[in-house]
């Protein structure tokens, strides 16, 4: 069993799209320590999609999920953790994530659109009233000011590729820890 002041090297947070995943994938290969979404951690769990999660019982359900997924990785990984771009959205896991290496990839409205594409495996994108494009901008106008108040560092990735963001990110980080 790990101690338990056992945290991740960083935390990734940002909408669908930001390059959370990608870019945590970069992250634990260039400092050599295991990479962990979350997400991937939920579906693990649960047996089934995260889509399917919403869909047979229902967001405030899949949130709950998420909350303790997002504890309990937050307790035993020592690596990059990736969470989902709706976890910051319980206060919980806000206060949770205080006094962690927070990063916030942030992502302008078209390159989320361009990323995320049509979107068939993202639930929130599928309920979408007025087009993919109009619930992108509204989860980013919702979420933005959350994801800032947990970041201890803010990356734009916009027009920028996942191993720039990553190096940046390193960068960063290496910089902070010197101060």
């Amino acid at each position: 069993m790990k101690h338990p002041t056992t945290r991740p090297r960083v935390v990734l947070i940002g909408p669908m799209g930001s390059g959370k995943t990608t870019v945590g994938r970069l992250l634990a290969r260039r400092w050599a320590v295991a990479v962990r979404d979350t997400d991937e951690d939920i579906e693990a769990v649960e047996g089934r999609s995260i889509g399917e999660i919403f869909v047979d019982d229902g967001e405030a359900r899949f949130r709950e999920i998420e909350r303790d997924a997002v504890a309990k990785a937050l307790s035993d990984h020592d690596g990059v953790l990736s969470l989902g771009g709706g976890a910051v959205l319980a206060e919980q896991t806000r206060e949770l994530l205080a006094g962690q290496p927070v990063v916030f990839l942030q992502v302008g409205l078209a390159d989320a659109v361009s990323r995320v594409g049509l979107g068939e495996s993202r639930p929130l994108l599928n309920q979408a009233v007025g087009g993919m494009r109009s619930r992108i901008k509204q989860l980013l106008d919702e979420r933005t000011p959350i994801y800032e108040s947990v970041a201890t560092l803010t990356v734009d990735t916009s027009g920028r590729t996942p191993e720039d963001v990553a190096e940046e990110i390193d960068a960063r980080i290496a910089e902070a820890s010197d101060d």
